[in-house]
């Protein structure tokens, strides 16, 4: 699909997907002939990957680590030995991503609750000032 219909399902605007492209966090899987940008299904699930991110101020390396790690545990087949452990250390730095993901959640949570508290406190004074 082009950048376009991209832009659209991923809700990133061509900029920002251009940006992620110029940075190698996503790079289109093919050309057209006329040099138009084209993503595959892969593609968009990395830019969303990225869209989840970036909200929880995860940086553009931290990107770029999490989703080397998911490519190099998506490619491989049923571990040998020697496999297993590096496996699990890739898993390990997933779960260290998920941890990372849960503390900033229970952070934007304690924001969001404040922010609550000021527009009550806002409301309540407009409604004290009408009486």
């Amino acid at each position: 699909m082009q950048i376009g219909e991209v832009s659209a399902r991923t809700e990133l605007s061509l900029r920002t997907i251009r940006h992620y492209e110029e940075t190698g966090l996503v790079i289109p899987s093919a050309r057209s002939q006329g040099g138009f940008r084209l993503y595959t299904e892969t593609d968009v699930a990395r830019l969303m990957v990225i869209r989840r991110m970036k909200p929880l101020g995860f940086t553009l390396d931290e990107m770029r680590d999490l989703l080397e790690v998911t490519d190099r545990l998506d490619a491989r087949g049923t571990p040998t030995g020697a496999e297993r452990g590096e496996r699990e250390a890739l898993l390990e730095r997933v779960r260290a991503y998920e941890a990372a993901a849960a503390h900033k959640i229970e952070d934007l949570r304690v924001q969001l609750s404040r922010a609550e508290e000021f527009a009550a406190t806002l409301r309540a004074r407009v409604e004290q000032a009408r009486s």
